[in-house]
């Protein structure tokens, strides 16, 4: 098996190459600690069993149980008898790039930003596949996984298509096996999807609900209803989540006070902005950060005002 390239310090996983997307086999004879992501990481359970630890609480694992993890979120894995997983991992860039069009797909929407950012999630959405479309995921897995020696420059394409069909079996496979997933049939409002950009073009931005719907030249009740009904939550409220999330990456990626990563994502009171991230990720700017490596960065990881 081929690992992935990544490195954990002080309890945050990241990438050590340039690395998109990748997948890789991992076997946990007893725990592995506590830890964040800069990335997405998506976790399918293939073996054994053992006992997964996040902001949900502690869950038992079986062959079939997958986790999706937004950046920032933590977990750790506990009691494990032999637990082996396939660890799917993706920059999260690649949702405002190449896979931008996941947001308007109804089944994919839920499973990468609406179920892990509806309340108390925490950035975790917990599913279940059975075995025939657990299989059919490992197949592209493993795929995926033999492209990691792949020149990128050469083999992107291969790489995101791949990740692809990845996401494509397991929002199906969920949804058919439990309906975890199901929502609405119909793919995201485009309007929905225009308001998700101008958020994360200005995460700083002091927003109001009639602001927005002016730029987007809908009337504010209209817009209010068509985004819950698409994400399950509020435009503001979503727009919480997404700072916090985004919050978590700068603790654990930069060596910005908390007050400096509290004012890049719009919340310049320091004491405002560490109830708002206890409240979602249930722990302070502060102890996240002792999770978390601080990393010097280049400039290239401002967010935008």
């Amino acid at each position: 098996m081929t690992e992935l390239p990544v490195a954990l310090e002080n309890g945050l996983i990241y990438f050590t190459d340039d690395v998109v997307a990748g997948a890789g086999h991992q076997l946990h004879a007893r725990h592995h600690p506590v830890h964040t992501h800069s990335f997405i990481e998506i976790v399918f359970v293939v073996g054994g069993d053992g006992v997964h630890v996040s902001q949900l609480g502690r869950s038992r694992l079986d062959i079939g149980d997958v986790m999706v993890l937004r950046p920032g979120a933590w977990h750790a894995f506990e009691d494990c008898h032999d637990l082996e997983v396939v660890n799917c991992c993706f920059d999260v860039e690649l949702l405002r790039r190449e896979l931008a069009w996941t947001r308007e797909d109804a089944l994919l929407s839920q499973l990468l930003w609406d179920g892990p950012y509806a309340h108390g999630q925490g950035g975790t959405l917990a599913l279940y596949l059975d075995p025939t479309r657990l299989a059919d995921c490992v197949v592209h897995l493993d795929a995926l996984e033999s492209l990691r020696t792949a020149p990128l420059s050469q083999h992107r394409a291969d790489i995101i298509g791949r990740l692809s069909l990845v996401l494509g079996h397991l929002a199906r496979g969920a949804d058919q096996t439990s309906g975890r997933l199901s929502g609405s049939s119909e793919p995201t409002h485009p309007a929905v999807v225009r308001a998700i950009r101008l958020f994360e073009a200005r995460i700083a931005y002091d927003w109001t609900l009639a602001e927005l719907a002016e730029q987007l030249h809908l009337a504010p009740n209209y817009l209010g209803r068509i985004f819950k009904s698409a994400t399950g939550l509020p435009p503001m409220a979503y727009l919480a989540h997404y700072r916090m999330e985004t919050a978590a990456v700068l603790l654990g990626r930069t060596n910005r006070s908390v007050a400096q990563v509290g004012e890049a994502v719009g919340c310049d009171d320091q004491n405002y902005f560490a109830r708002r991230f206890k409240a979602y990720y249930g722990l302070s700017p502060s102890t996240y950060r002792l999770r978390g490596a601080v990393r010097p960065t280049a400039a290239g990881d401002d967010v935008e005002r």
